[in-house]
């Protein structure tokens, strides 16, 4: 998964007199993998063939997508059945202004459509220019992608009309059966900070670390946050830390994942700044991955000023100071 500042920040009017809080866009993406199994299995590898298919339930009902389960007894089932690529419209909603990832990029209608010898509804997209042109009962057929890959896309929409695409003759398939599917996942919001978290944000773009507590004898939360989780008191104190601290504990990344920007292995490391009473986690490096440990005495290596933004990536990295490390008495509640 990755987060990425988009834009730079904004800021927007505060009746209350206090520094207006930052507002910016956050997009959420990652992968989302899983396995199939052997009845979505079949269905995505027909998919991959042009045909279409779906299993027939205690009851006789044939079910498009294939549950793995009957929804009757809650028996896995088995009877996998061909159904038609053309059908019935049953129910259908207008699109008029697609977004990204949809379907289709034009207008468009989502519909509930039952499939020739299917007795449950597929939902996807309708093809039919204007809303006019679609209806309950309004007969359609599926417009297969052009590179089918064993994926419920590899249906690119439906079009109206209930003549059957031409299905090129069967060739040569030597790829394995669809055993796992990846679907790409995002989310964007536009996300206003409080009014510690943008104090906290502003002076990281001036290179400074701020932490907050609640008076003089709080305990000193960094990041800066709107209230303390222990008491519910609201941190109304801003506390400036030093770039330095101890690493508490840390784990050796070993395994590479999609999306990773630094080659394992690598540490994350959770470091207590000198000052603070909680740590947070960023990355140790200019060490071998083997000689991190607890206690170890590390600062903070920034990144060039012109590189400097809203975030805590401002600080590339902690590297070990030469220091002896830190008395265990001092870190030994943050394991």
């Amino acid at each position: 998964m990755t987060a990425s500042q988009s834009s730079p920040a904004r800021v927007r009017p505060d009746a209350e007199g206090h520094e207006p809080p930052l507002s910016a866009p956050l997009k959420l993406q990652f992968d989302y993998t899983r396995s199939v199994g052997p009845v979505l299995g079949r269905f995505f590898t027909e998919l991959r063939g042009r045909h279409v298919v779906g299993i027939r339930g205690s009851d006789g009902r044939v079910h498009v997508p294939p549950p793995e389960y009957d929804p009757v007894t809650y028996e896995p089932l088995s009877e996998i059945v061909p159904v038609a690529s053309v059908g019935t419209v049953v129910s259908w909603s207008w699109q008029p202004h697609p977004l990204a990832g949809q379907p289709l990029d034009r207008p468009f209608a989502w519909a509930l459509i039952k499939l020739d010898g299917a007795d449950t509804p597929l939902l996807h997209a309708v093809d039919a220019g204007t809303p006019d042109a679609v209806s309950t009962g309004a007969r359609v057929h599926v417009h297969w992608a052009d590179e089918p890959v064993g994926a419920i896309t590899d249906i690119a929409y439906f079009a109206l009309g209930d003549t059957e695409e031409d299905v090129p003759a069967d060739g040569t398939d030597d790829r394995d059966p669809v055993t796992m599917i990846v679907v790409p996942t995002e989310l964007e919001i536009q996300h206003t900070a409080s009014h510690p978290e943008s104090t906290f944000l502003r002076a990281l773009e001036e290179g400074r670390l701020v932490g907050a507590r609640t008076g003089a004898g709080g305990k000193v939360y960094f990041p800066a946050r709107e209230a303390d989780p222990a008491t519910g008191q609201q941190l109304d104190e801003y506390v400036e830390l030093p770039d330095k601290g101890t690493v508490t504990t840390f784990a050796i990344i070993n395994i590479p994942f999609a999306g990773q920007r630094i080659k394992p292995p690598y540490v994350a490391a959770y470091v207590l700044l000198d000052g603070a009473d909680i740590p947070f986690l960023h990355l140790v490096t200019e060490i071998d991955a083997a000689d991190v440990r607890m206690g170890m005495r590390v600062e903070a290596v920034w990144k060039p000023r012109e590189e400097w933004g809203l975030g805590i990536d401002n600080i590339d990295y902690f590297r070990p100071t030469g220091e002896p490390d830190a008395d265990y008495e001092t870190y030994k509640h943050h394991q």
